[in-house]
């Protein structure tokens, strides 16, 4: 079952670095369609430095009936997109078109704006042209020379944005359909967990009412009392196991309890049930712990992580399970002497059927993480491990009357 999650791992790199490969090649050829496009209105302004060149000199000469001046002006009137600033050769503004005007005006653009809050507008964006590469250079004659500034036009302003909203949108798209995927998931895997366990539960209820009506009847028939006490225990055991399992899916009733009481009596019924060759210590905290808790499911998790702890020990070591508390939160600790766990694991050992065991189903520690973080309000994880031995780690809050 463990190469299920480390399949399910390496899928998720797959997808994301596929997801990466594809948003790279969009933004690649978004940016080389808005290269083309800025090419394109870079050639359209020397197009229109051409026609003003040819305007001003059909202007000075003596005959400029050569010159289809109609022409010309069409290619200047023809740029209602792109923002301009023509000047001479010592910087006086001669010509703006397309630019949005704190006081509207000018609307030919023909020479310096008369309103001082536009010529102060106008000179700040020649500041920000100059600094910049678009920038024509006119050669109307030896003495004369004009600079034609010009800025991306709205449409390539939008064009150079498109790309990273419509990126966000598909990473939105995806995010939505991801969490509603395992949204769905997770609802799916409550149902499954719900209806196993209420019928684990019920499915018990018989044989262990059985088996009570048999212990009533035991004693008439000679059984000894040592006997039929040590079978009590068992019956009990099993009427608890049931009540457990008919817990998991409704909220369980949260009771006032003393942490180091409950703690301590899971780990003394464990006790009497290992393997001889396992020291199990138990570490109370020196004063009372106060919490709230479902007593029966918090020792159920205790018993599962000692179970684990006497598996990954192969039934020889030592377990130390200790109770402390904090300011905020009280901590249980569960610490072995086994083969360890690796770091790719502490997350994975808490999902539904991973297991390291060839027999077992994989359910105790996505019981346990079920039991402590959704009725307890707590959280369980693995504080550490390494060859030497793993800790599990529970923190669970403080009843604070």
């Amino acid at each position: 079952m463990a190469n299920i999650y480390d399949l399910r791992r390496y899928g998720r790199i797959a997808f994301l670095i596929s997801a990466a490969a594809v948003v790279a090649l969009f933004l690649y050829f978004s940016n080389g369609l808005i290269k083309d496009l800025s090419a394109v209105e870079r050639e359209r302004m020397e197009l229109w430095a051409d026609a003003t060149k040819e305007l001003v000199s059909a202007a000075s000469s003596a005959d400029g009936s050569g010159t289809d001046v109609d022409f010309l002006l069409g290619i200047i009137k023809g740029n209602t997109t792109i923002p301009v600033l023509l000047t001479d050769s010592e910087g006086n503004i001669l010509q703006h078109r397309n630019f949005e005007l704190p006081v509207p005006g000018d609307t030919l653009g023909l020479g310096a704006p008369s309103d001082k809050r536009n010529a102060e507008f106008l000179a700040s964006k020649l500041s920000e042209l100059e600094a910049s590469n678009k920038i024509i250079v006119i050669d109307i004659s030896p003495d004369e020379v004009q600079r034609l500034y010009y800025d991306d036009s709205t449409l390539l302003r939008r064009m150079s944005v498109f790309p990273y909203i419509l990126l966000l949108v598909m990473l939105a798209f995806i995010a939505v359909v991801y969490f509603a995927v395992l949204s769905t998931k997770k609802a799916e895997q409550n149902k499954v967990w719900v209806g196993l366990s209420k019928e684990t539960a019920h499915q018990l209820g018989t044989p262990i009412s059985s088996l009570m009506a048999w212990m009533e009847l035991l004693p008439d028939m000679g059984v000894d009392n040592d006997t039929l006490a040590e079978m009590n225990k068992d019956v009990s055991r099993l009427s608890t196991i049931a009540s457990r399992f008919s817990k998991i899916g409704s909220a369980p009733r949260m009771e006032p309890a003393e942490l180091n009481t409950v703690v301590g009596d899971a780990v003394g019924y464990m006790s009497t049930r290992i393997s001889g060759r396992i020291n199990l210590g138990w570490h109370p905290f020196a004063r009372g712990i106060d919490i709230k808790a479902s007593k029966s499911l918090l020792e159920w998790v205790i018993e599962n992580l000692i179970k684990n702890a006497v598996d990954a020990m192969d039934g020889k070591g030592r377990i130390d399970v200790t109770v402390g508390a904090g300011p905020i939160n009280a901590f249980i600790e569960v610490a072995d002497t086994g083969k360890g766990l690796s770091r790719k694991n502490f997350k994975t050992v808490f999902n539904p059927g991973y297991t390291t065991k060839s027999r077992g189903w994989g359910l105790g520690l996505t019981l346990a993480k079920r039991i402590i973080e959704q009725y307890h309000g707590g959280r369980i994880f693995v504080k550490q491990s390494s060859p030497a031995g793993t800790t599990f780690r529970i923190e669970l809050p403080l009843n604070k009357l």
